[in-house]
């Protein structure tokens, strides 16, 4: 393959000084661990939606669509609250929903549950977390589940916007140091994530009108996710390991000619 002209703007991360470089080094393994950290907790907030150990498509749309065979505080219960209640106690709240919220069980069964495990942060401090003190507070989460509603999207759709515009936009310019050819295949690695983030975000609501774009939220997520390690990946070889070619070396020499 015919090697492109260098652009004259273009340094690789052999010609920039050690403090960027251990600057970029430092970037990077932050912004790893987030992300690591980030996946942890999508798994542990969306995985057993729908009864089954382990994240799936059905939990996906579950958690953005809602789910026609469960209600809003079932769903939670084997979902992201599974680890907040033993198993016993979570079972018996969910035998207290399917046997019709009866009102008397509530009392005796179900409100020390709520006490000693819930109202810690369902005491309707937090406008952005159901309040669960009453029978009356419990039937409205015991509802037939509708998913996320749209606020909490909006609201969930802003922070990711942000969040993720920066953390691409801080790995695609460290890689924009590195040498991969052709150039178009680089300029497209680097725009790629930012595809995907649109893609992911406006899914969320395309799956509560069809379930379908649950598979997209699934497979732009996946891409996004390599896309992060391809540029982490090189980025840190190029930086640290990569022997910097003949062409690199002459233009170097060239500048320090110059100056």
């Amino acid at each position: 393959m015919k090697d492109e002209p260098l652009h004259q703007m273009y340094l690789h991360f052999q010609e920039l000084p050690w403090s960027t470089r251990t600057l970029y080094t430092a970037a990077l393994l932050v912004l790893s661990i987030g992300y690591l950290f980030a996946l942890l907790y999508l798994y542990e907030s969306h995985s057993g939606r729908d009864g089954k150990a382990g994240l799936s498509v059905s939990d996906v749309v579950i958690a953005y669509s809602g789910s026609k065979d469960s209600t809003r505080l079932e769903s939670a219960l084997r979902g992201p609250m599974a680890s907040m209640l033993p198993t016993n106690e979570a079972n018996t709240v969910i035998s207290w929903i399917h046997g019709g919220l009866d009102k008397g069980g509530f009392g005796q069964d179900i409100a020390p549950i709520m006490e000693k495990r819930c109202l810690a942060c369902h005491d309707g401090s937090n406008p952005h977390i159901p309040k669960m003190i009453t029978y009356d507070d419990l039937v409205e989460v015991a509802q037939l589940d509708e998913g996320a509603d749209l606020f909490t999207l909006v609201r969930v759709s802003h922070i990711h916007l942000f969040g993720l515009t920066f953390i691409f936009f801080i790995t695609g310019l460290i890689f924009s140091h590195a040498y991969v050819r052709p150039v178009w295949l680089k300029c497209l690695i680097v725009a790629f994530p930012f595809v995907q983030i649109l893609l992911d975000i406006f899914s969320w609501y395309l799956t509560k009108i069809s379930e379908p774009f649950a598979y997209v939220i699934v497979i732009s997520g996946g891409l996004m996710g390599a896309c992060f390690a391809f540029m982490w990946v090189v980025s840190m070889y190029q930086m640290w390991f990569y022997k910097p070619s003949e062409r690199f070396a002459a233009r170097a020499a060239e500048r320090r000619a110059v100056g």
